[in-house]
């Protein structure tokens, strides 16, 4: 392998190039103008080869090779010249190594699976992160596995003392079919010699051999079993191989299956036995007849390739040359105002220009001036348009792709319950893109392939000008608001209906979705004899059902208060916060006359876990089921939110000569703009509740004022906590302001003010300990009530920023701490971007 980093000479890449040019204009004129760049372009001179395998065909007779006539045995002689044409393309003495021809690399990995599947006491199964899905899918048969998470992580292991309990297959890509990235090949040397006979090696080559040579020379350095792709090294034929260190064959004796061609004799009446064929590996392993159409055009392909390219070597160096110029003018754009266009996904250990670490493979992402994320379906649909034939999405590597976009195990799961799919549109998830596009080089590629697509990229997705990287709203020339002299005080989610809240840490950005801030009442406890969602006004212990958010973990956590743990088994449960389809019964959907929350009929998916059911059952004394409301950004696309904001929702005209106490203001002008009703999950009448603390302070001094108790803010039940910043007003608070404002800014985020918020005798209920008071709505019904209603608060809406192109439109997210905003009406004006989004 050492020529593998050896750079190009100029005048070699010129006849290179020129040869290549040649050929492409040639044989696919048709193709003018398409540019290859997924799957190395091999297919495009497959045409060379099919002539010359149709030239064979025409030329000779071939047979089934199971018999001895004339055609059969010059079949059984190619095959086997082919045979010996592959081993001796990487270097693999016949005496040392076998070939057994397969359907494709898949079937390879397929066929080594099997032989350690049939061992009687199972096997371990070690692969690394970067494996493809058909090495990772080797773990279902394994009776014990282990993902590798890095280099390193592999690197500690060969180091470990001693052997693993059960025989053991470790596997790895030669080469990462997502970013190119190459791994060592000296571990399966290292392996053998620390681990003995007790772990086998598996080696998938496919990615690395399109465009790399493979030495296989050091039978004591090589793979116990090799995988090959040669669909991916030729075009053509779609055929795999795997090749086998003889003296690892050993292990396929383990094999049960055999079928015809594979056996010598089989009795199967009245007796069960067979015989298998012993005089070589490939005889006991090629199941059936052979594709002998397939070898026999394998034969002209690899002759083709040798005219055309001389050797992989060569392939090897003008790859790595041409890959290098490709990294180098992607990871040069520039936007106007300086930020990258190009998010490159490569390797810690890789160098582009050095083909030891680095295959010819650019697997990135595209941003916009601000930092927002390109939608890969956007940039594949104008990519064929423009003819580049290139991937996007998962690229079959869901470990390297996890592990380069930043997904923990449970994003993918959720993105998974709310429709994504590899090669679908849902490609921006919460901020984070869900695949990326793969630029792949080949023996076809030359150097105009490369200039052609990054000025494809330039063209039409670098944004030159400093003034184009705005949002998508209008510009007016208008005065800054003045400072703001509010914060957000806390947030604060209820994940179960009317069970405590969980507060967000500081300094955690927390997504805010259409329905609300995440996981807020997404889930409800569902009466078994009813169907009807569980309340704190009728069960007060709710409030010391304690539900919180495990974000690193995934995990929607569930613990008891004091009062109740005597009651239950286990003192918490865990549930997924993905909406994985097994958890749920058969049945998901409530019938109208059941299903009833705050009036609205609603579809919901129940749990099937009798230990859940038990947990919250025995806590309540009440027999009741977990259900869950998915939010729309995590259901089907074919699901549709039943739940909407009310239409009362406004603020309440006051009768003439009529004060309050800190009632409305007499004028109220509405809001700018027609309302559509937002969805919302299992609210009572909107996403978001807002309320002061100044508001909650002036109430409070009242209760105390005739010998009650303060209320805390948990009461209420609200969301968004705002509170002043007290230095700068002189310690000046503005109880009940909050019933002026239309609109408010929370950090980068805008929002409606809705109406306020109609209360009921739930606020009673001390949520630490689910005590029943008469405060805080006596207090309320005597100051803040007008037409028969008491009211606190506000309901609020997110309101979504048109284009979503930059970081903050894409995931949108508040935090504890943010400066907060109001605006009235008069004051819309005053933000360009607030007057484009509602006026």
């Amino acid at each position: 392998m050492d020529t593998r980093g050896a750079r190009m000479k100029e005048h070699e890449c010129g006849e290179y190039h020129q040869a290549v040019e040649e050929f492409r204009l040639r044989e696919h004129p048709m193709l003018r103008g398409t540019t290859y760049l997924d799957h190395a372009g091999t297919t495009l001179y497959a045409k060379s080869a099919i002539e010359r395998f149709s030239a064979d065909m025409l030329s000779n007779l071939y047979g089934n090779p199971h018999s001895a006539s004339s055609s059969s045995q010059l079949t059984t002689r190619r095959i086997e010249d082919v045979r010996l044409r592959l081993l001796g393309m990487f270097k693999a003495d016949p005496e040392e190594f076998d070939v057994i021809f397969v359907a494709n690399a898949t079937a390879g990995i397929k066929l080594v699976m099997e032989a350690f599947r049939d061992n009687g006491d199972g096997f371990w199964y070690g692969y690394h992160m970067d494996s493809h899905t058909s090495l990772i899918g080797v773990r279902e048969s394994a009776k014990d596995s282990r993902c590798f998470t890095s280099d390193q992580d592999v690197e500690d292991w060969i180091k470990e003392p001693g052997a693993e309990a059960l025989p053991g297959l470790f596997a790895y890509p030669a080469q990462s079919n997502m970013n190119g990235r190459r791994l060592p090949l000296a571990w399966t040397r290292r392996i053998r010699t620390s681990k003995g006979r007790a772990v086998y090696t598996l080696l998938d080559a496919a990615a690395l051999v399109s465009t790399s040579p493979l030495d296989l020379s050091d039978v004591d350095a090589a793979p116990d079993f090799t995988v090959l792709s040669l669909y991916k090294m030729f075009g053509f034929p779609d055929l795999g191989a795997l090749i086998v260190r003889k003296e690892a064959g050993t292990v396929f004796g383990r094999r049960r299956y055999f079928g015809g061609g594979t056996v010598e004799m089989v009795v199967c009446v009245q007796e069960q036995w067979h015989a298998k064929k012993s005089d070589s590996l490939h005889e006991k392993l090629e199941d059936g007849t052979l594709p002998i159409h397939s070898i026999m055009a394998l034969d002209a392909a690899m002759s083709v390739h040798e005219e055309l390219y001389g050797s992989l070597e060569r392939v090897s160096r003008h790859t790595t040359l041409l890959v290098a110029k490709l990294y180098e003018g992607l990871t040069s754009l520039r936007h106007g105002n300086g930020e990258a266009v190009c998010q490159v996904y490569k390797g810690s250990t890789s160098t582009y220009g050095d083909a030891n670490s680095q295959g010819p493979i650019v697997a990135f992402n595209l941003r916009n001036p601000l930092g927002g994320w390109v939608s890969n379906a956007e940039v594949e649909k104008l990519a064929a348009v423009k003819s580049f034939q290139l991937r996007t999405g998962g690229l079959c590597n869901p470990g390297g792709v996890a592990s380069s976009l930043g997904l923990a195990p449970w994003e993918m799961r959720d993105n998974f319950s709310a429709g994504q799919r590899c090669g679908n549109e849902n490609d921006t998830i919460r901020g984070k893109p869900t695949g990326m596009i793969r630029v792949s080089l080949g023996a076809m590629s030359v150097l105009e392939d490369v200039v052609s697509f990054v000025d494809f990229v330039r063209e039409f997705f670098v944004q030159g000008s400093k003034s184009e990287a705005v949002l998508p709203v209008a510009a007016l020339r208008v005065e800054p608001p003045t400072p703001s002299n509010l914060h957000v005080e806390s947030l604060t989610i209820y994940p179960v209906k009317s069970c405590a809240g969980w507060s967000v840490p500081r300094g955690v950005a927390w997504e805010v979705r259409r329905e609300g801030l995440a996981w807020d009442r997404e889930w409800c406890l569902v009466h078994q004899g009813t169907g009807a969602a569980l309340s704190q006004k009728r069960y007060p212990k709710m409030a010391l059902i304690r539900p919180s958010i495990d974000l690193e973990a995934g995990l929607l956590r569930v613990e008891l208060a004091p009062p109740l743990r005597r009651l239950v088994d286990e003192h918490e449960v865990t549930i997924p916060l993905s909406a994985d389809p097994r958890m749920f019964s058969d049945v998901s959907t409530y019938t109208d006359s059941h299903a009833k929350v705050c009036g609205d009929a609603i579809r919901a998916k129940k749990y099937k876990s009798d230990k859940i059911a038990a947990f919250f059952s025995q806590a309540l004394g009440v027999a009741c089921h977990l259900a869950r409301f998915p939010a729309l950004s995590n259901r089907n696309s074919s699901e549709t939110s039943s739940r909407h904001t009310k239409a009362h929702l406004q603020k309440p005209e006051k009768e003439p000569n009529m004060h309050i106490p800190g009632a409305f203001p007499d004028s109220t002008p509405q809001a700018l703009g027609a309302r559509v009703p937002m969805p919302i999950l299992l609210s009572n009448e909107s996403p978001i509740l807002t309320i002061s603390r100044s508001s909650l302070n002036r109430l409070n001094e009242l209760i105390k004022a005739e010998g009650g108790k303060a209320a805390q803010a948990d009461v209420f039940r609200a969301n968004i906590v705002v509170a002043e910043n007290l230095e700068s007003l002189s310690g000046v608070e503005q109880p009940y302001a909050e019933d002026h404002w239309r609109h408010l800014k929370i950090g980068e985020q805008y929002f409606d003010i809705l109406g306020p918020c109609r209360r009921c005798q739930m606020v009673c209920v001390d949520q630490q300990t689910a005590e029943r008071n008469q405060e805080p709505f006596v207090t309320l019904s005597k100051t803040r009530r007008f037409d028969g209603r008491v009211y606190f608060g506000e309901h609020t809406c997110h309101i979504a920023m048109d284009g979503a192109v930059s970081p903050a439109a894409q995931y949108p997210t508040i935090a504890v701490g943010d400066a907060v905003h109001p605006f009235l009406d008069d004051e819309v004006e005053h933000d360009s971007r607030l007057w484009a989004l509602v006026g």
